[in-house]
């Protein structure tokens, strides 16, 4: 491998730090409402594996793409350092996640390995924006609430009823935010394929409504991204940060009225 130039510094924070606002919700709501819905121990050990995973993937784009290329720039051990630093925390917590757990938690992330897998591998050619990693990567996320849901003792279906809920949350949120982005950058978009995003999600909630995977109330938090597209995208486009932002609070709408539906009797 080609060795880096000396001398050269390179921004913490450039490295260790994940660069996709984005991903900041579909990593923490999975979290947040597994342990709202079945708070234990083993739960926290899998929301620090989760958040440690999702830290891990910044820098281990950055070495993996440097790998194959076959250069060592200046960024490259530092890279290499943070990818194993955050690798080793997920592992401590996936570690206690086993060791207290009181369930078979573990079953929901082996599912999702293969959406994982998919992201790594076009983060590592540099295309990790591209629509279906970014589907796959929101998706697996999900399946975390799923896991401390069953790590804390909870039954399979309703736990998995966790995981439908984030990941029709996942796709119709990519869409409608895509679309904002791309209308915000001057891009001629149609809305369309954002509405039938949100609409093929909110469904396949409600079917899961009526065989009781999932409450009704996080069809009605799903429903209402549908009529907020209408008008928004009726308006003057607004920047990717706002759009960022206010996903992150119709996200946490989501994990707040899915929490209500689970626990009320």
């Amino acid at each position: 491998m080609i060795a880096p130039p000396r001398g050269i510094k390179v921004p913490l924070k450039s490295v260790a730090l994940p660069n996709e606002h984005g991903g900041w919700g579909f990593t923490l709501e999975p979290i947040l409402l597994g342990l709202l819905v079945a708070p234990s121990w083993a739960g926290l050990g899998l929301g620090i594996f989760a958040l440690a995973a999702f830290f891990t993937r910044h820098p281990l784009k950055l070495w993996l793409s440097d790998l194959r290329r076959g250069r060592l720039f200046p960024r490259t051990p530092l890279a290499r350092s943070f990818a194993l630093l955050y690798g080793s925390l997920a592992l401590t917590g996936l570690l206690l996640a086993s060791l207290l757990a009181r369930g078979p938690f573990y079953w929901p992330l082996l599912t999702a390995l293969p959406l994982m897998a998919l992201q790594l591998w076009f983060d590592a050619h540099n295309q990790g924006r591209n629509l279906l990693p970014e589907i796959s990567g929101a998706v697996a996320m999900g399946s975390i609430a799923s896991g401390i849901a069953l790590a804390a003792g909870m039954e399979p279906w309703p736990a998995l009823g966790l995981w439908l809920v984030l990941g029709m949350r996942a796709l119709a949120a990519i869409y409608y935010a895509r679309t904002q982005v791309m209308r915000a950058r001057g891009v001629r978009v149609s809305p369309r394929s954002a509405y039938g995003a949100s609409s093929l999600a909110t469904g396949v909630l409600a079917v899961g409504a009526v065989f009781g995977l999932v409450p009704w109330l996080s069809v009605l938090a799903l429903g209402l991204l549908l009529p907020v597209s209408l008008y928004t995208f009726s308006r003057p486009p607004t920047p990717a940060k706002v759009v960022g932002w206010t996903q992150m609070g119709f996200g946490l709408l989501i994990v707040v009225l899915t929490t209500l539906g689970v626990r009320m009797p």
